[in-house]
């Protein structure tokens, strides 16, 4: 994908250096030297392969144009992958299980960075990052998290999902909003069945990775984890006990629709903007959605605010996307420059103009013109539900390990095991994956 441009601005290059070599006759040898040196690198230009799923806005687009107005000695191919995550992510494998070069620069899911950085297929990014003096505390630390493995960084965080807790502003008063998981549950009970509503509250409950989003938000609220930074299994807890023991008590109660257990986000989002709950747990398009005239009947009736909080305060599962370098990439200095742009400042304010797509970079929430292209990232609810972010395992087999939650939690809010037991359960099935 060579541009005019740069071969304009090569040529320019080029002749410039070869008028230094010939006007003057008293000028250094090696200094002449140089300047034949400088004009031959500026005609080299290196192709990097970028490689992610389906972008159906600009952004991409905007980002290549930008970077390489900023780099013209670097071109970028977009290389588009599988749409589908579980296709993107066999389609990546294969091609690394060969060592490929082919792809230079590729996007990841948060879940994807330990396993990749295990099986060798992404380069350790520290060096750069230290080279370069990249400040990482200016990042949402949830989100660079999902990106460390084994004590070192190998992605950076593009943009971030994480769970929010939407509510009916024309029937939950903006002070009666819940701020712990007590307060909602008794304010789903004193608020189902006004306006209309039919339920409380509205999550996902299902046996599929949404409810291992939902049970990480409560373990964490209460201060338990599954597995902490140094890969032990640290799961049976009382902290983890008492978090998944009041996520049961919601998920059994008399506040969510006697299906809950076949609630995805389809169907949990379908329920609120058809004003059947003044209360739902759910990603940040939720927002979009209630607003969207053609879908909703609840526009403008819509407040946002972090998941209320157990014992150890808010938490929220981690969603969304990171950038990494393939170990086997032939122009690791070049690819790094392109991580380093999109993930930086210029690139992550283009995919929240072009995308809105959320910064894992909170400074940018300030930013008047991603707020004119994004107004709800105004909301203080949102942004403070961001801040609240926490990973889920950051294991290499994390498929393994979210099958093991999954069935246990289910179990658990079914009745058939207690959480004690299911606890239990996870942490003997976990170690036994990750030995």
């Amino acid at each position: 994908m060579k541009k005019a441009t740069k071969f304009s601005s090569a040529l320019l290059a080029l002749t410039l250096g070869l008028t230094a070599c010939s006007g003057g006759q008293d000028t250094d040898k090696k200094e002449t030297t140089d300047k034949k040196d400088d004009a031959k690198k500026s005609e080299e230009v290196v192709k990097i392969v970028y490689a992610r799923g389906k972008d159906a806005t600009k952004a991409t687009d905007e980002i290549v144009k930008a970077f390489e107005a900023k780099y013209p000695n670097i071109d970028v191919e977009f290389r588009e992958m599988p749409s589908d995550t579980g296709a993107q992510h066999d389609a990546y494998v294969t091609m690394l299980n060969a060592k490929s070069s082919e792809i230079d620069v590729m996007d990841l899911d948060v879940i994807w960075p330990a396993e990749f950085a295990q099986a060798g297929y992404v380069l350790p990014l520290d060096r750069f990052i230290e080279k370069d003096g990249i400040d990482l505390s200016a990042y949402n630390q949830g989100a660079l998290a999902a990106g460390n493995f084994d004590g070192k960084q190998w992605a950076m965080p593009k943009f971030i999902d994480t769970g929010l807790l939407f509510y009916r502003k024309d029937i939950v008063p903006e002070d009666q909003v819940p701020k712990t998981w007590d307060e909602l549950l008794a304010a789903a009970r004193e608020f189902k069945g006004k306006g209309g509503t039919q339920f409380g509250y509205l999550m996902q409950a299902k046996q599929y990775e949404g409810l291992v989003c939902n049970a990480i938000e409560f373990i964490a609220a209460y201060g338990g984890k599954i597995v902490d930074e140094n890969n032990n299994v640290v799961v049976n807890s009382p902290e983890t006990i008492k978090g998944l023991k009041k996520m049961v008590e919601i998920a059994t109660s008399d506040v969510v629709p006697s299906n809950i257990t076949t609630f995805t986000e389809p169907e949990s989002h379908t329920a609120f903007i058809e004003g059947q709950s003044p209360f739902i747990r759910n990603w940040p398009y939720q927002y979009a959605l209630a607003n969207d005239p053609e879908q909703s009947k609840i526009v403008d009736k819509v407040g946002v605010a972090p998941l209320p909080a157990g014992d150890k305060g808010s938490a929220a599962a981690l969603g969304g996307w990171m950038t990494a370098i393939n170990a086997y990439s032939k122009n690791k200095e070049a690819a790094w420059e392109f991580v380093k742009f999109m993930t930086g400042p210029e690139g992550q304010k283009i995919s929240a103009i072009y995308g809105g797509l959320a910064p894992t970079l909170p400074a940018l929430f300030k930013d008047e013109e991603v707020l004119k292209a994004n107004p709800f990232f105004a909301e203080q609810g949102f942004v403070d539900g961001l801040n609240a972010a926490v990973p889920r395992p950051v294991v290499p087999n994390y498929p393994e390990v979210s099958e093991i939650i999954q069935i246990n939690v289910s179990k658990a809010i079914a009745g058939q095991i207690t959480v004690e037991e299911a606890v239990a359960n996870m942490e003997k099935e976990i170690k036994a994956v990750m030995q």
